[in-house]
């Protein structure tokens, strides 16, 4: 043995050939400060080996590394950028001591290698991988970009264009796709791995390979001329600038690093990128991306909690009422592997929700994630029907018609009766009150809402509602369904509008009274849009969500809340319903709507959505960005702090990710909490004092005003 540690050990497996192996003891190897510290403890051996011929690293584990252990480094990414180089750079001292060994090196990879686990793969000589393997850098998906020597090193080993594309994508490569790119040397199958390996380094060793050679080029600078320089790089800005915006620094700046090392060695090269690294951590994107990694993490790892204490297995389900959302709850379930009856009264409804799960199969035909018999055998666990019997052998039941409470209590009704039971019950359901419904059964502990969101094979979020008599292991199983599903379950209270709707009319009341006081709703858009990074403003959203689905919602809020969310007079929204202006649904709204070439929605200008606002209060009046965005979002945020602090959501986490999830609230800042978290609570305080006057929206709770005078925080470090 020539070193051991909980993270690592090496030692002999041939004559003069080290095997380095990352073993720690967790569940995954990754990279955190210790494991940093025993790899240069071992370099440091193997460096002074004067028996040393070569080595080879591989892993005990199912995966070779999958990346840094962030949570370790939120600390350190508070420290000023000054003191952060020099701490980025002793990480990266490590990589390049494993680079420098004296003898020729091999990455034998399998399962994961990303970040700086493929990171330490680059500094190897070669790398050979298992078909089971998955390499890439995805650290412009935390707003960051490699720190280990990654953009150094794999530009110069696979070019700068495809060292750009992985690097500013953040997407993996499964073997093959490496090889192809050049960024792997050798694949075969897992169980030949350790020979494969072995059998390329003895040929390195014997000077069949010509190792040094293939070093010496990642320690030189790029290979490019001037002109094929300025042509890769411009290329480069100009696809992240359209790719990623203003609002993600992370691809940019590392395109812009890479630009300015390609003339330097290594050193000069890996100074750069410590730099870059640096700034980039300080960087509220990179707190606000970290941060929903995070809380992502927190979600799933609450839906693998559920599914293990799941007392009720789901092995088929229904859904009651076809349709376009039936059809996507129907498709989601059977694209998983779980058999879903579809129900509903009319052959119309049904060959509606069949064609709207057949066109997202062929979608995935087309995009070659599923191939024909894979399709067919989908299809086949979709059972369209008209008769209730279908669904007597089910585990669950999502109810799905027409969202009115007697129409569905009836529906409800009717299912208790025929289902076993221990089958779960459930209503997806936006508004209505999941107390009210389940006064219609006569179990209600088996039943919860399970709200999801349209489009369903979109839309990651699905609230699953907890009524006052529902029991912990209907919870648990319904979570346990819907993550099986492929979405992101957030389990809240019952109360009007739930979370998500709870929170999005106080911003939809916001922008109505914004637009009565003489802004122009396409101004209005465009700063949410592009300013504050919503994927739609809110005409465009009220639009699309259908406005008279936005004003019949706007009932049940006002009676839930009638002093905070009673009926805006004049309401735009209003305005637009008794015009039967209703949206994308019917062509006209805020805006009119045409196809495109493609056959997709067009929103245009339309003069008649002007003179109706007209009639109803100012116009012409300029408002600054800042004023839209504020009047448009601290309503919101007061809404997500009121209903953390009446327990409606569990944590800070899931109040954000609820948003992001359900909403597409703009990732880059994390969440409404982490938003004002970043812009400070003292500060979020004395805006929305400012616009108090302006109703009990924009007023703050105690407990907040509370918080910002003792400078406190949703996410303490």
């Amino acid at each position: 043995m020539i070193y051991q540690s909980n993270s690592i050990t090496v030692a002999y497996l041939a004559d003069g050939i080290a095997e380095f192996t990352f073993n720690a003891a967790g569940s995954v190897n990754k990279f955190d400060q210790q494991t940093l510290a025993d790899c240069r403890a071992a370099l440091n051996l193997l460096h002074a080996d004067k028996n040393l011929k070569g080595v080879i690293y591989t892993s005990g584990k199912d995966a070779f590394i999958v990346g840094a252990d962030i949570t370790e480094f939120l600390g350190t990414f508070q420290q000023p950028e000054a003191e952060l180089i020099p701490w980025i750079k002793s990480a990266s001292d490590v990589f390049d001591l494993a680079e420098d060994l004296p003898v020729p090196t091999i990455a034998a990879i399998r399962g994961f290698a990303l970040g700086g686990g493929f990171e330490w793969t680059l500094t190897a000589d070669y790398r050979v991988a298992d078909t089971t393997a998955k390499v890439g850098l995805p650290e412009v998906k935390l707003g960051l970009m490699p720190g280990f020597g990654g953009s150094v090193r794999l530009p110069r080993i696979i070019g700068a264009d495809g060292g750009m594309e992985w690097i500013t994508t953040g997407k993996e490569r499964g073997a093959d796709a490496a090889l192809k790119e050049g960024a792997i040397d050798a694949v075969v199958a897992p169980e030949k791995l350790k020979d494969a390996a072995l059998s390329m380094i003895k040929d390195a060793i014997a000077g069949k390979l010509n190792w040094q050679k293939k070093r010496a080029s990642k320690l030189q600078p790029l290979k490019l001329n001037k002109i094929e320089a300025m042509m890769s790089f411009n290329t480069a800005k100009g696809m992240v600038f359209a790719n990623a915006g203003k609002h993600y620094p992370a691809p940019m700046v590392a395109v812009e690093t890479i630009e300015a090392a390609a003339r330097l060695d290594r050193a000069g090269a890996v100074a750069l990128e410590n730099a870059s690294f640096a700034k980039l951590a300080k960087t509220t994107a990179a707190a606000a991306q970290i941060g929903l990694f995070l809380n992502d993490q927190l979600i799933k790892g609450k839906a693998k909690k559920a599914a293990k204490v799941a007392t009720k297995d789901i092995k088929k389900a229904a859904v009651l009422g076809a349709g376009i959302m039936g059809g996507g709850i129907a498709y989601q379930s059977a694209l998983k592997g779980v058999p879903v009856v579809m129900k509903d009264i009319a052959d119309k409804a049904l060959e509606l929700g069949m064609g709207e799960a057949t066109k997202l199969l062929n979608k995935q035909v087309e995009r070659k994630r599923l191939d024909a018999v894979g399709m067919a055998k989908v299809i086949a666990s979709i059972q369209p029907t008209l008769s209730m019997e279908a669904v007597k052998t089910v585990d669950i039941v999502v109810e799905a018609v027409v969202e009115n409470p007697k129409i569905k209590g009836a529906v409800l009704k009717e299912v208790e009766e025929l289902v076993a039971a221990d089958a779960i019950i459930t209503s997806n359901t936006s508004t209505i009150s999941i107390d009210s419904l389940a006064a219609n059964l006569k179990d209600p502990s088996r039943f919860c809402g399970m709200h999801f969101f349209n489009p369903v094979h979109q839309m990651p979020l699905v609230e699953v509602i907890r009524g006052k008599d529902t029991s912990e292991e209907t919870v648990a199983a319904v979570v346990a369904y819907a993550a099986r599903m492929g979405k992101s379950p957030i389990v809240v209270n019952d109360c009007p509008g739930f979370y998500v709707n709870r929170v999005l009319f106080p911003y939809f009341a916001g922008f109505s009274k914004l637009v009565l006081d003489g802004a122009d709703f396409a101004k209005v858009d465009k700063v949410m849009e592009k300013t504050f990074g919503w994927p739609m403003g809110p005409a465009y959203l009220l639009d699309v969500v259908g406005l008279d689905t936005a004003f019949h919602c706007t009932d049940v809020m006002a009676a839930g809340f009638p002093t905070r969310m009673g009926k805006v007079e004049n309401d735009p929204v209003a305005l637009m319903y008794q015009a039967q202006r209703y949206g994308q649904k019917n062509g006209v709204g805020f805006y009119a709507y045409s196809k495109d070439a493609k056959g997709k929605p067009k929103k245009d200008s339309d003069a008649v959505s002007y003179e109706l606002l007209a009639k109803a209060g100012s116009t012409g009046v300029e408002f600054s960005a800042d004023d839209i965005i504020a009047r448009c979002m601290v309503p919101m945020i007061n809404e997500v702090i009121r209903c953390l602090e009446e327990g409606i959501v569990a944590s800070a986490a899931e109040a954000d990710m609820g948003l992001i999830y359900g909403l597409g609230f703009p990732p880059f800042r994390g969440g409404p909490l982490r938003y004002a978290d970043t812009i400070g609570l003292a500060n979020f305080v004395a805006l929305a004092d400012k616009y108090a006057h302006l109703g009990e929206i924009y007023q703050v709770t105690d407990k907040t005003r509370a918080m910002a005078a003792s400078g406190a925080v949703f996410y303490p470090v």
